[in-house]
This record gives structure tokens, sequence and C-alpha cells, in this order.
């Protein structure tokens, strides 16, 4: 499972699991292991033909406590049909059928997994799965409907072959989506109606068409950051420079290469935004490119390869120029020595709110890294200075900081 959904900051939440009749029955356990892996505690709920597919001692074996079954079961507690509604933070339906749907729009309550479904009373999600012809059934499509008017959250299925052959959507949502949105149900909202300006990664300077000056950002610390912001309701744009980082299905992503490029692209987006963080290690410079044509070095003469650079725009500069009240904007400074110095610095020059900043010659604290250790300062004199920690916990602190800011 993604790492960068592995928020501690979900420790002490529950999710309760409903597990319905399809082939699909099997990736709940998937399901059930990535929720754990995020400190959820799960409990689950298999119906009569869930039981078909998957038995309810795979559930039990691998940590799910409870495990349902039918409606008076005998071991039950007499009340089982209440208790998800009572334990949970959110009731999670993967795979729901086009039966289990129908039976929650319209109230029928004929068994534990429905009975559950209708006294719950905090977040629900389904996540459907079908043969193409039943989920796009007009009857399936008005019971869908009726349950997002009601609230509840639907993870749409992907489109591709399904078990008996046929083409077309209905298939399973990827786990890494439907984990994704359960962990964002089970979050505090509390960055919800706020757009979040992201930018991570690198940016690649081009000298030829083979070659190119770079730093080796991976992107990580801006992707635990966007998606922690993401999970508390933020509405999230990410401008990406070249790196493979996994981002939730909810993320808006804009992929750009140059300096240029996350320059242009920022300027655009910023006026819209409430809040921009920008993480991104863009390339101070650039190389005037050397042409078309790859460099032969045969070719270079006695002179030698002579490279010369013009100077790239200060993206947290201009949008710290460009700043409106209404708006916050955060920097992060990755330094080799004088940290506090250099980062007071940056943070009063580019007219930031919030200034994260580290050692990168420390281990566990550079490029390429799951931890961070850094120093937070901030426009009302903070500063802080936070232990190594994962960066999804660092992505999650700072969140915290800027709202008591």
């Amino acid at each position: 499972m993604d790492t960068a959904l592995l928020f501690k900051g979900l420790l002490g939440r529950r999710a309760h699991l409903g597990v319905c009749g399809s082939v699909a029955a099997y990736k709940a356990v998937e399901l059930l292991r990535g929720l754990q892996e995020c400190h959820i505690a799960v409990s689950a709920t298999l119906t009569r033909s869930a039981a078909q597919f998957i038995t309810p001692l795979t559930f039990a074996s691998l940590g799910a406590d409870p495990v349902f079954g039918e409606l008076f079961q005998t071991g039950d507690a007499p009340y089982a049909h209440l208790a998800p509604g009572r334990t949970s933070h959110v009731l999670a339906v993967v795979p729901a059928t086009a039966n289990i749907l129908a039976k929650m729009a319209n109230g029928i309550a004929d068994d534990m997994l429905s009975c559950q479904a209708l006294s719950h009373s905090g977040p629900v999600l389904v996540a459907p799965a079908m043969n193409p012809a039943m989920w796009e059934a007009p009857a399936t499509k008005e019971n869908v409907d009726r349950l997002r008017s009601r609230g509840v959250e639907v993870v749409l299925p992907a489109s591709g072959k399904v078990a008996c052959g046929d083409e077309g959507n209905g298939r399973l949502a990827p786990v890494s989506a439907i984990l994704a949105h359960i962990c964002r149900a089970i979050s505090p909202d509390d960055l919800s109606g706020q757009r979040v300006l992201v930018t991570l990664g690198p940016t690649r300077e081009r000298f030829d068409p083979v070659r190119f000056w770079s730093n080796p950002s991976t992107g990580r610390m801006g992707a635990a950051l966007a998606t922690a912001a993401w999970l508390r309701g933020a509405e999230v744009t990410v401008v990406a420079g070249p790196c493979s980082v996994a981002l939730p299905p909810g993320v808006r992503r804009v992929d750009v290469q140059t300096a240029l490029e996350m320059d242009s692209a920022c300027r655009d987006l910023w006026p819209s935004m409430d809040v921009g963080c920008c993480t991104a290690a863009v390339a101070d410079f650039r190389p005037i490119a050397f042409g078309d044509a790859k460099m032969k070095k045969d070719a270079l003469g006695a002179s030698g390869l002579v490279v010369s650079f013009d100077e790239n725009p200060d993206i947290l500069a201009g949008l710290g120029t460009l700043k409106r009240p209404d708006q916050r904007l955060i920097g992060f400074a990755a330094e080799s020595h004088d940290l506090a110095a250099n980062a007071q610095g940056k943070m009063q020059r580019k007219h930031l709110d919030m200034i994260v900043a580290n050692l990168v010659n420390v281990p566990g604290s550079g490029f390429a890294s799951g931890t961070n250790q850094v120093r937070v300062f901030d426009r009302c004199g903070g500063d802080e200075s936070w232990p190594q920690l994962d960066k999804t916990e660092v992505a999650w602190r700072i969140w915290d900081h800027l709202a008591a800011i």
C-alpha cells in the first residue's frame, strides 16, 4: 500500500467493512491490510453471498475484530446490527453489489449488513462492483443517485474486463483509491473549503536532447503535504516536476519539466488559491542550451566543455510578491549551514507566513529520505525544532501549525 497514506494522525480511528458477494470480495482483504497499515482498527461484516467467495475466518485471522455474519447467528451480541454505528467512524461497503445498493437506497434492513448500514449515522462509503449491464441499469443509477443525495460517498467502478468476460464500467475501483477515500472520511476536515497549491519534485533544465541539470529531489515531502491537505478536506492542486510519487485520486496534478514551466503554472493557479506550499527543489539556474543536436565530446576542441547558465525565476518569491492578505504561503529551505539565519531571511524576503527548514547534510533529513528533521519559523515569531519524524508526520504537523498562527 502506498506509504504516502500512512499517517499516524489516523491512530485510534475505526472503520467497519461491509463485504458483499462478488468475485472482487477477495480485494477487501487487501483493503483490510491497508487500513491497518494506516493505524486504523477494522471490524467487518460478510453477507451470506460474500461468504461463498471468502470466509469470515480470513478476516478474523488478519485482525478484523469483530467479524459479523448473518442476523441471529449464535455467538453474536444481541445488538450486533447496531454495533458499527456506535463504534466505527466510517462504514465502507466494499465491494458493493447492486443488491446492497438497492437495499441501502430504499431503507431495506433484512440482513446484518443492511441493518448496520441503516443504523450508521457516521460517514458511509460504497465501492460498487458488478457486471457493466447491472451498473448501467436505470434502477442502479437511480439508487446510486439517491444514496449520493443522502451524503453517501460513491467510489466509482473502473472500466475494463469483468469476471464473465464482458467489458465496461463495473470493475472494483483500485484498492489504493478506496483506501484514500476511507482515510479522508475519518480525517479531520479543518481544511474543508480551502484551495491548496503544492509544488513538489525537482526541475530538469535541458542542455541538449540527452542531458539536463537537476537535483535528487523525489517529491516525497510535497506528496505527503498534498495528501495530508486532501485528507483534511482541502481541494488540492499539485504542480509536479519529473518524479513518480503517487497522489490520491482527488488531487489535481499538473506535470511540468522546467523551472519556467513550473513558474508559469504556479502564476496561473495562484490567484484562485487560499494556501500555497512550495516544496519543489527548483533549479536556480538553467544551462544555455547546446542546441537541438546531442553534444559530441570529440567535437569540443581544445577549449573543452564550457557551460554557461541563465538564472531561473524565483517561484516562491514571485508568489510572495503576488500574495493577497487573505492568502497564506509556506516555503521550504534546504540548507547546509546557518539554518536559522538563512531560513528567517528567506521568510522575510519572500513574504512568507511560514518556512520549514532542514539541513540536507544530516542523515535522515535530506533528499530521497522517508524522514525529515525540521525547524519551523512563522511570521508571528514562532520557532519550533521538531525531532526526526516520518515525512507524513511532518506534513500533518505543518498543517496543524499553519492553523495555529
